[in-house]
């Protein structure tokens, strides 16, 4: 139960920092932080609490995370649903706690942070450039977790490490989708916005796994 709460604790924080920092700060009209801003907001998200809850539960923060470390042989598999279950549970809480707080100057939500794809894609990209880009995305996130936490690795600092990975990552792939790479962080926001945002959820569920899970088994081949 305390790894458990601390994922829940861990994607509460990933999804309201992140998110928060898209629909907030930079929306905000003259001084907003940017693409590069929430970039960092993401990543500042993972790094913050792989230190301060890393240690209690792995920080996975992302149910496509658990996965890719369960087919890289790093978690037991029966902490692969109870986490998943955490995470999507403390994304949808902090989904919550914003939707209060960007809806209390009589604002709507918008698109509120929604990953998409072709009309709802911010540079209005396709749906095969947002499968690539979520498949590429995550793989490569998972190869850097997992390199970054091995035990032949530098000690101490993959924490840094994934978190610089998740704010590249959302520097490259923002444009393309809103980036996803975490299913707890898509289905959050779509839960919100309905319509559009829950048709096209499914890409933002099964792209980020698949290229999670075949990290973890190439990773596992070339580690041995």
């Amino acid at each position: 139960m305390k790894k458990n709460l601390a994922e829940f604790i861990g994607t509460f924080w990933l999804v309201f920092g992140g998110c928060g920092s898209a629909m907030l700060a930079a929306a905000f009209p003259n001084v907003g932080i940017g693409l590069v801003g929430v970039s960092f907001a993401f990543g500042l998200t993972v790094l913050t609490i792989a230190y301060s809850l890393g240690h209690i539960s792995g920080a996975h923060l992302n149910p496509a995370v658990t996965i890719g470390l369960w087919a890289g042989g790093r978690v037991d598999p029966k902490t692969v649903l109870p986490y998943i279950i955490s995470q999507v549970l403390g994304a949808i809480a902090a989904a919550g706690v914003l939707y209060i707080i960007v809806t209390g100057n009589g604002s709507s939500i918008g698109d509120f942070a929604a990953n998409g794809y072709a009309d709802h894609s911010p540079g209005k990209y396709s749906m095969n450039a947002a499968m690539v880009t979520e498949f590429v995305m995550t793989f490569m996130f998972l190869i850097i977790i997992l390199g970054s936490t091995d035990e032949k690795a530098p000690k101490g600092f993959a924490g840094i490490a994934i978190g610089l990975a998740l704010t590249l990552i959302h520097l490259v792939s923002i444009p393309v989708t809103n980036t996803s790479v975490n299913p707890a962080r898509s289905i959050s926001q779509a839960l919100f916005v309905g319509d559009w945002a829950m048709s096209q959820l499914w890409l933002f569920i099964a792209l980020p796994i698949a290229g999670a899970a075949v990290a973890g088994f190439v990773y596992k081949a070339i580690s041995k």
